[in-house]
């Protein structure tokens, strides 16, 4: 049976077009704006695991809100029933769909920012009230897809509720494995594992200056994404990744090598260098952003469809593979190249970025020896970023069918934020090409920031990469109507 094709939207207000009929919900609409501004004012840039892990109940959501109105498809969380052919001639039930399947879960992760999804949906001429869960409606499809991923990873592990090993609710994402480090911010105890770094606190996020005499110690952020619900395996254990024997204390030579690594590469910083630093640090920029660029470069080719396919691929190719690197950090609970480097040296003078506006020095005392960039909020081994980004460009490459990125960004002069008004002294490119060069341009910045060993970057590299092939194969199971269960 065939039904009549919804109504248009009301109008929107004067001056504001979008083409739903043609047009690209995520594409025209959402990246556009800026598709993680909500998100970056609840959750920052470094925080790489709860942004992964909200993208990719994003992106299912999207995926499940759209399979109905494919061919072939099938929903991940959702299944629902196929709508008659004549409903898919064009792109407005999809676009309906995806935006009403966005909003639920946006609401549900950031329910006091509903007031944003309401008014966005508004000016579009949605009705954000129309959340029936009717499957015959592209509203009510949307809807039903929203509520199948929030409630499919409520209680995957990751604590998004904060009832996990509590009697009362706690905060949201909070740890419940009772992760507790080996070392104190004062003292290495243990050479080879993990110490939480001593910070100066900042009043104001994103600058500022500290509060003299108050600092803050890091804390391994959400350590039960190890314990977390994958899409494509069920133990990241069979995962396996050698140990990190260059940060083994009883083979001094190799500790002392990957020190030495870490400070040769901090004494020859360019701006260049640290312009990518912060480019990979933060991963709004470059996680979120790279699949999108990929696909503009691409996007002769693809219909709104595969949009969505392509970047729902790289969202479960970046949580698997996080998922695997969090069981490795937490098992290897390896030290960060700030504690090996002021282990080994003490307070004998090394040669090395000295701090904001001081460039090289050479009688830099070890153990005041920082990174260009604060260390990330987790053990080092394997490097979270260089894992992910390396399973999303496998991913891409799989999904495309080839290596071309073509994407360059612009860090305007005197725009870093660690070097404030003076680096770079002039404008920036970042151009990658291809794929390859975007995740060996990671790697190297992970070494630039201070944040990690090159030995630790490398094996990331071969690490993440069958995540993106895992992920691949998996979406186009559902693609094809043929998924495992």
């Amino acid at each position: 049976m065939t039904t009549t094709p919804p109504a248009p939207p009301a109008a929107a207000p004067a001056g504001f077009a979008f083409d739903f009929d043609d047009g690209n919900f995520y594409r025209d609409l959402i990246a556009a704006a800026g598709d993680s501004s909500g998100q970056q004012q609840a959750i920052a840039p470094q925080d790489v695991s709860l942004i992964v892990w909200v993208q990719a109940v994003m992106w299912a959501a999207r995926f499940d809100a759209l399979a109905p109105y494919h061919p072939t498809a099938v929903g991940v969380h959702a299944r629902i029933d196929r709508r008659p052919a004549a409903e898919r001639a064009t792109n407005r039930n999809k676009n309906i769909a995806a935006l009403y399947a966005s909003s639920h879960v946006a609401n549900a992760v950031y329910p006091e920012r509903e007031h944003v999804m309401r008014q966005m949906m508004t000016v579009l001429g949605l009705d954000p009230d129309d959340t029936a869960p009717d499957p015959t409606t592209p509203a009510g499809i949307g809807t039903l897809a929203g509520q199948a991923a929030v409630r499919a990873h409520a209680h995957d592990g990751m604590n998004f509720l904060g009832d996990l090993g509590r009697t009362h609710h706690g905060p949201a994402f909070a740890d419940y494995t009772a992760y507790r480090p080996a070392n104190t911010p004062h003292e290495l105890t243990d050479p080879t594992r993990w110490q939480p770094a001593q910070r100066p606190h900042r009043r104001r996020a994103g600058g500022g200056p500290g509060d003299k005499g108050v600092f803050t110690v890091q804390q391994f952020l959400t350590p039960q994404l190890r314990l977390t619900t994958p899409y494509t395996y069920e133990d990241p254990a069979r995962f396996e990744l050698a140990p990190p024997e260059h940060t083994r204390h009883p083979d001094a030579p190799a500790y002392r090598q990957a020190a030495d690594e870490v400070l040769a590469a901090s004494a020859a910083l360019s701006d260049e260098d640290k312009a990518a630093a912060e480019f990979f640090d933060n991963t709004y920029l470059s996680v979120l952003q790279s699949t999108k660029a990929a696909a503009l470069a691409h996007d002769s080719g693809l219909d709104l469809d595969a949009w969505v396919q392509l970047l729902f691929t790289s969202s479960v190719a970046q949580l698997d593979a996080l998922i695997a690197a969090w069981h490795h950090k937490h098992a290897y609970d390896a030290v960060r190249p700030f504690s090996a480097i002021r282990h080994t040296y003490g307070a004998q003078p090394v040669t090395a970025w000295g701090g904001p506006g001081l460039g090289t020095v050479d009688d830099l005392p070890a153990t005041e020896w920082a990174g260009y960039l604060p260390p990330g909020d987790s053990p080092e081994y394997p490097c979270g970023t260089t894992t992910l980004i390396a399973a999303e460009s496998q991913a891409a490459r799989r999904f495309l069918g080839d290596d071309t990125l073509d994407w360059t960004h612009t860090v305007p002069a005197g725009s870093t934020l660690t070097e404030p008004a003076t680096t770079p002294e002039k404008d920036v490119e970042l151009h990658y090409a291809t794929w390859s060069d975007f995740t060996r341009a990671c790697a190297r910045s992970r070494v630039h920031a201070g944040a990690h060993f090159p030995a630790t970057t490398e094996r990331s590299l071969h690490f993440g990469t069958q995540f993106g092939d895992r992920a691949h194969d998996f979406v186009q199971r559902h693609v094809q109507g043929t998924p495992d269960h």
